[in-house]
Parts: C-alpha cells; sequence; structure tokens
C-alpha cells in the first residue's frame, strides 16, 4: 500500500480500537516500525492522531464533537452499507429471532426487517434500539452489559448471559477485521465474548462485512469463516477472496448499486456461493 492507504486503514483501525501499540499495527498492517513510525508522525502532524508511549491513539476533538460527528464517512461508503442491509434483511423469514449486532452496518439493516412478519430483534447496538422505535410491530430484546460509548453499544459477560438465555434463529455479526487465515476476528475483548455468544446461540451464523474490511486481523478470534453459513458484502469484494471462502462451504452474498440506492441480489450460485438449499446437510454443530 502507499503511504495515503496505510494511513487511511491506520485511522480506519483506530476508530475501533482508540488506542493500539506500534506492536499491534506492525502485526495488523504487515508493515515495520520505521514505516509505523512514519505514518504515525504525518498523521500527527494533521492532528488526527496523539503518539503516545509505545503507540498512538486518535486526538480528542477539540469541539467536543460525537465520534460519528468528527468522522463522517464517504456516501460511497455508507451506500454499500445500505446495500449490503438489504441484501441481509432478505435472508430474515417471517417469524425470525434476529440478532443484530454492534456497527452501522447491522444498523443499515433495521428499515429493511419491516418486510417480515412476527420477527422479534435481538441486539447490543443502541443505535439498532433506538432506529426499532420506529418499528412497534417488531419486538425487541436488548441485551445490556458493559457499555461502549465509542461504538454505541454493549458487550462482555452480562451480554453474553443475556444472549445465552435466548434462542436465535439467525445472528448477523460484524467486524472491522476478517480474513482466511484468522477468521472473524475483534480488537476488544468485550466484543469477542459477545460475538461468541451469537454463535453460539443462532442457528444460523451470518457476517456483514465491507469488501474494505478483508484482509486484516485483531487480537481476540471469534470465529473461523467455516464457522459461519454466509458472508454479505459488497460488489468490491475480489473474486480469489470469494472463491477461498466459497472453497469453505460458506455461502456469499454480493450486493450492488445500482443508482443511488438500489441494492440488485445476485442471481447466480457462482456469485452468491451455494444455494441455500445445497447448504442443508452442513454439520448444525458448527
Amino acid at each position: 500500500m502507499i503511504p495515503e492507504q496505510r494511513q487511511k486503514e491506520l485511522l480506519r483501525l483506530l476508530q475501533t480500537a482508540r488506542v493500539l501499540s506500534i506492536r499491534e499495527i506492525t502485526e495488523l498492517m504487515k508493515v515495520s516500525h520505521m514505516t509505523v513510525r512514519r505514518d504515525i508522525s504525518n498523521l500527527e502532524d494533521s492532528g488526527q492522531v496523539v503518539a503516545v508511549q509505545g503507540g498512538v491513539r486518535l486526538h480528542d476533538d477539540a469541539g467536543g464533537q460525537s465520534r460519528a460527528e468528527s468522522w463522517p464517512r464517504p456516501k460511497l461508503e455508507l451506500t454499500a452499507q445500505r446495500a449490503i442491509g438489504e441484501l441481509a434483511a432478505t435472508l430474515v423469514d417471517n417469524g425470525t429471532v434476529v440478532f443484530l449486532d454492534a456497527g452501522a452496518i447491522c444498523e443499515a439493516v433495521v428499515p429493511f426487517l419491516a418486510r417480515s412478519e412476527g420477527i422479534t430483534v435481538v441486539t447490543n447496538n443502541y443505535d439498532v434500539m433506538s432506529a426499532l422505535f420506529d418499528y412497534p410491530g417488531i419486538e425487541t430484546i436488548h441485551t445490556g452489559g458493559i457499555v461502549d460509548v465509542e461504538s454505541r453499544s454493549s458487550g462482555g459477560p452480562l451480554a453474553a448471559a443475556a444472549l445465552s438465555s435466548v434462542n436465535v434463529d439467525l445472528c448477523f455479526i460484524s467486524t472491522g477485521t476478517w480474513d482466511v487465515q484468522h477468521g472473524v476476528t475483534t480488537l476488544s475483548t468485550e466484543k469477542a465474548v459477545l460475538k461468541r455468544a451469537a454463535f453460539s446461540a443462532a442457528s444460523t451464523r451470518v457476517l456483514l462485512a465491507e469488501s474494505t474490511t478483508f484482509g486484516t486481523f485483531g487480537r481476540f478470534n471469534v470465529a473461523p469463516l467455516a464457522k459461519l453459513d454466509a458472508v454479505v458484502t459488497d460488489s468490491e469484494f475480489a473474486k480469489p477472496a470469494r472463491a477461498a471462502i466459497k472453497d469453505l462451504g460458506v455461502e456469499v452474498y454480493i450486493s450492488s448499486i445500482d443508482g443511488d440506492y438500489a441494492p440488485q441480489r445476485c442471481q447466480h450460485a457462482d456469485d452468491c456461493g451455494r444455494n441455500r438449499s445445497d447448504n442443508s446437510d452442513k454439520d448444525a454443530s458448527d
């Protein structure tokens, strides 16, 4: 990657973790200590990060803006999330109990859930919970737990315990770090505990993730990709990566955008992974 790309990726990682050590960055980005220090220096000169002993953290906004206000996401990125959210919602059947994880990509599913009847949403995401106030026909359960202000969600053992008491039909997991070798990972132990609990509680597990987040890994393992039933991502997801995931027996659904907000569901098994009926013999214990 060129310096601009590396620095953009470093900022993306810091938006999740807030603070990272030099060692963690070198492992995540597969670059040298010297390269990391140069990138940190450049970002510090532009006022976006602050170097700390042994690492770096995001610069606190002097104006007191919220994280969402301080780090506006490009329209293209928000459009991709909406397309992924709409495509994911087509996997929700009537009467389903659905878990929605933290993150904007899971929040993007909410407006399209109104198409299904008799569903229950379980979530640790406060933005999802707030959005569901506009849909009184959808029963909502919040997990509670340790509050993470930055991600506007909760996690940890209390949230995991709440999930363990619910039979979830379908869980939508989000992550900013995933690859074939390490699977789904996260930079937070509280998030890892919660995501693992969602995997255990659910009959069907689906990862919602943008293609730009593929190829990175975090400190804490959640689950191998082979434990997933499907991945929903965008059309920029590289074909070799799609093939590698399909080889694990995991469906890959690709959302595409026609115009502003018109995602088109892929029509062929070659593009989307195996047909759902082909998954019927998958070991239910996965």
